[in-house]
């Protein structure tokens, strides 16, 4: 994203900002993030594509439609090239997980949007996989940090309570949604 993108004040916020902060927008947000800044930024990279996100997406108690737009396209189902609108409370809660785990290192997106077809592949392969993923609709993303284990990811993600979080050890990644408050794995 271009900074021409952005407000005055918020170009003024990016370079003042000592810390970039990112908050959920559910009623039930975590209390110690309201009010920490006027920005959310989010950091990826996709092993599978090969891309790189790292965006500001919400300034100024707005989400920034530019920004949407390209995340929409990075996270979009790698196998068929589909693209969604991603819930912009799912990268709220994997922003808020990120602040907490006081890393600069982006997130490795495993999966994120993932097409009917797709998601029937994975269920045919994997017990895993939920026939009514929320993948499907925009709502989740499966995520791994190399500098934080799999339980740090899930205790931060857990912590925002704020939707769906999956502990997938084996596998070396945590699931997070912003879907109903629940959480499983081990």
């Amino acid at each position: 994203m271009t900074l021409d993108l952005l407000s005055r004040r918020g170009i003024l916020g990016v370079f003042a900002a000592t810390t970039v902060t990112a908050a959920p927008v559910m009623a039930n947000a975590f209390g110690f993030l309201r009010g920490a800044g006027d920005m959310r930024r989010i950091r990826m990279y996709s092993g599978r594509t090969g891309e790189s996100l790292d965006t500001v997406y919400w300034v100024d108690g707005k989400y920034v439609r530019e920004a949407l737009n390209e995340i929409n396209i990075f996270m979009r189902d790698w196998r068929t090239g589909e693209v969604i609108g991603i819930d912009p409370r799912t990268v709220d809660v994997a922003a808020a997980s990120h602040r907490l785990l006081q890393t600069n290192e982006p997130y490795m997106m495993l999966s994120g949007y993932r097409s009917p077809r797709t998601n029937a592949m994975l269920r045919r392969s994997s017990s895993g996989v939920a026939r009514n993923s929320l993948h499907m609709v925009g709502k989740a993303a499966d995520l791994r940090l190399k500098s934080r284990s799999v339980g740090q990811m899930y205790n931060a993600a857990m912590s925002c309570r704020a939707g769906g979080v999956g502990k997938y050890s084996r596998s070396n990644f945590v699931h997070m949604d912003c879907g109903p408050v629940r959480t499983w794995g081990g």
